[in-house]
This record gives structure tokens, C-alpha cells and sequence, in this order.
């Protein structure tokens, strides 16, 4: 069986890794030095810097994006006998938060331009038992923060933001993480700001919250020995802080990077629509950071997604799917009572949607070659893939 080469991978960290190499070695040996191996002071710097640089008062660094959501809900008070919302298109991690702190999942459809939570199909979910919201930040994207807002005055509900796809991410004046009561990121390596491994952080200007919060990151504990909670083990380690502030003041260009890649795509993908290949829309302008840039395959198309990703693999263009199966169809959650058709968009969006090459260093030249690709394959000519 051939080996097929990749010559556009789906991310490549090692572009920019590689252009503050030094930087990074020099943050891991400080750290090695110093030995405050948990709890050290590169993590107090980096909780504090990646809190202002989100437009917040208070960042706690956990072992993961699912531990913020979950540690995070349970920091809001939100527990057992609680109902959260959330949209049935995102990964399981915000479900699985959800479940974690004791409480209900309430899942609901999702607009299908933009794959953001419907606000209104969220509004129908409501029921006495609804303390929270989840808005999913989706590929870069906010949901409305005006909208957000004015939801969950009307419902009395709290916000609880997932931005683990939306580092510094805009819209109307609000940055990811400082809109709701609080907010989780995470630092899954390929984020637009990853760790060296998993790290998480819950955002808030809650003081209550926070102080909760590094409580039930350390077991519980206040202080040494004395725990006034039943908390767990989940903290971001200094080094992974130390690698994350170094990269931080390189957020925003790259985050600026992708949103000119993101264009370029969607100028060369603009001869594509009457074959029905659709950029999802992006409704923030320039606030969009695009931790992913997503088509639609629509039905007008003369192929299906799963030929079109098959003949770009045979090409050496890695793609992805973010998420080909919805969270209520996901056999782990069952138990959750919900069935097929339950939320159309969500699942014809599943079937829908493909995730092409997106990171910093991204060259026009391999834009134009993964769209140049895609062009050959619509047209049929799969025999030329190799010579483009």
C-alpha cells in the first residue's frame, strides 16, 4: 500500500514553535531552575497577563479545557438539580463539563450559517430548573454578546462562556471570556494559544468565583492541609504556563494571520458556490480569530463530503471534521433521551461540513493549491491531482 506524502498538513505548529524557539527554551529553563514545578510563579504571571489580555479580572490555570467547564460550573454554584444549555453541535468536552459538575445537559439546535448556539430554539429549552447558559465560541467565532446578554436577563440565567476555540476573539466591543459570570479556555496544543501539552483556564471578574475555583483545583484547600471543599487535583503546570505566556504577546499576530488566510479562502472558494461549496459565515469582521476555517458541502454539490475529502487526501491536503456527530447522537449519551431529527441543523450540518488547512505561516500559494484542488475534484478531473 502506497504512502501518501502531505504537502499541506491540517495544522503545522512547528512554524511558529520555530520562530521563538529561543524564547521558549530560555521560559522552560527558568522554570527548570527555579523548580516551582506546581503552582510556581510563572503560572500566577501567566493567569494574570492571559485574564487583562481577555478584557477580565481573574484567570485560574487547570489540567484541561474540560476541568475549567467543569470546575467552572461547580465555582458558579451550578450543580445536581441544575439544567445547563448547551448546543448539540460541539465536542463533547462541554457536555462532559456539564455532567461532571452534577448537572443536566439541555441541549439545542444551532444556526445553521454560522453553527453558533440558536438563541431561540434555547429560549423553548427553558424550564424552572435552568440556571445556565453555554454559549460555544464556535471556530473562532462569538455568539452575539448583545443578544447573549440580553437572554439571559430575560431568563435570569447565568452565562457561562466556552472559549476554548476563541482566544482574544472580538464582537461588539466584548473580547471571548468577558462577557458572561465566567469563561473556560483551553490550551489543547493546536489552539490558536497551545500549551506543550493539556492545560485549561477558567476567566472571571467574579472574586467569589475565582477564589472557589483555586480552591477545587488543589483538592479543595484554602491552605496546606486544611480543605473546606471536596475538590480535586486539576492545575496547570508552571512549565505549560511558562511556554503559554511566552506566546502570548504573538496571539494577536496570528490570530491576525488567520483572519487573512480566512480571506484569501474566502476570495479563492467564491467561484466554488454554484457547486455548492459555502464558507460559513462570519459575522464578527474582523473579531473572527478562526481557530478553524469550515465550509458547508451543500446539497447542490456534485459529490458528497466524504468523496471530496478522500480525493484531497490522495492529494497530500489533510482536512478535518468539527464534529461529524452531534453530541445527542454520540452513543456515550443515550441516556439523555435525545433522538435523530431531534436537532436537524446540527445533524445536517455533520454531514455537511469540512474543516480545511488553517494555521499561522499558511502560504497564498498552498491556499490557492488546497482550492485549485478541490476545483479539479468538482470538475471530475481527479487524473490531474498529482500534476497541479
Amino acid at each position: 500500500m502506497n504512502k501518501i506524502s502531505i504537502r499541506i498538513p491540517f495544522v503545522d505548529l512547528k512554524i511558529q514553535h520555530h520562530s521563538i524557539q529561543t524564547q521558549l527554551q530560555q521560559a522552560i529553563q527558568d522554570v527548570l531552575e527555579k523548580g516551582d514545578f506546581i503552582l510556581g510563579q510563572a503560572l500566577s504571571d501567566f493567569e494574570a497577563a492571559f485574564a487583562a489580555a481577555s478584557g477580565t479580572e481573574y484567570g485560574i490555570g487547570v489540567a484541561s479545557g474540560t476541568d475549567a467547564i467543569a470546575l467552572g460550573l461547580q465555582a458558579c454554584n451550578i450543580g445536581p438539580g441544575d439544567e445547563v444549555i448547551i448546543p448539540a453541535n460541539t465536542f463533547v468536552a462541554t457536555l462532559i463539563g456539564v455532567l461532571h459538575a452534577g448537572a443536566k445537559p439541555v441541549l439545542v439546535d444551532c444556526d445553521p450559517q454560522t453553527a453558533l448556539i440558536d438563541l431561540e430554539a434555547a429560549a423553548k429549552a427553558i424550564t424552572p430548573h435552568t440556571k445556565a447558559i453555554i454559549p460555544v465560541h464556535l471556530y473562532g467565532q462569538m455568539v452575539s454578546p448583545h443578544e447573549l446578554l440580553d437572554f439571559a436577563d430575560t431568563h435570569k440565567l447565568l452565562i457561562f462562556e466556552d472559549a476554548a476555540q476563541a482566544h482574544l476573539a472580538e464582537r461588539e466591543g466584548y473580547r471571548a471570556g468577558s462577557v458572561g459570570t465566567a469563561a473556560a479556555f483551553s490550551f489543547y496544543p493546536s489552539k490558536n494559544l497551545g500549551a506543550f501539552g493539556d492545560g485549561g483556564m477558567l476567566l472571571t471578574r467574579n472574586l467569589d468565583v475565582a477564589q472557589k475555583m483555586l480552591r477545587l483545583r488543589n483538592y479543595g484547600s484554602s491552605q496546606k492541609y486544611v480543605h473546606i471543599e471536596t475538590g480535586t487535583n486539576s492545575r496547570l503546570d508552571t512549565l505549560q504556563a511558562a511556554v503559554l505566556h511566552q506566546k502570548l504577546p504573538y496571539l494577536a499576530e496570528w490570530n491576525s494571520d488567520r483572519l487573512n488566510i480566512a480571506q484569501q479562502y474566502d476570495m479563492e472558494l467564491a467561484p466554488l458556490a454554484a457547486a455548492g461549496i459555502i464558507p460559513m459565515q462570519n459575522q464578527s469582521d474582523t473579531g473572527h480569530v478562526y481557530h478553524l476555517y469550515v465550509i458547508k458541502i451543500d446539497d447542490s454539490c456534485p459529490l458528497e463530503r466524504q468523496q471530496i475529502q478522500e480525493q484531497l487526501t490522495a492529494a497530500g491536503i489533510q482536512t478535518g471534521i468539527h464534529y461529524p456527530i452531534p453530541c445527542h447522537l454520540q452513543p456515550a449519551f443515550t441516556n439523555l433521551g435525545y433522538q435523530q431529527g431531534d436537532f436537524p441543523q446540527a445533524e445536517k450540518l455533520a454531514n455537511q461540513i469540512l474543516s480545511l488547512p488553517m494555521y499561522p505561516g499558511l502560504t497564498n500559494s498552498q491556499i490557492k493549491e488546497v482550492v485549485a484542488t478541490m476545483a479539479f475534484i468538482l470538475s471530475g478531473e481527479t487524473q490531474q491531482l498529482l500534476h497541479i
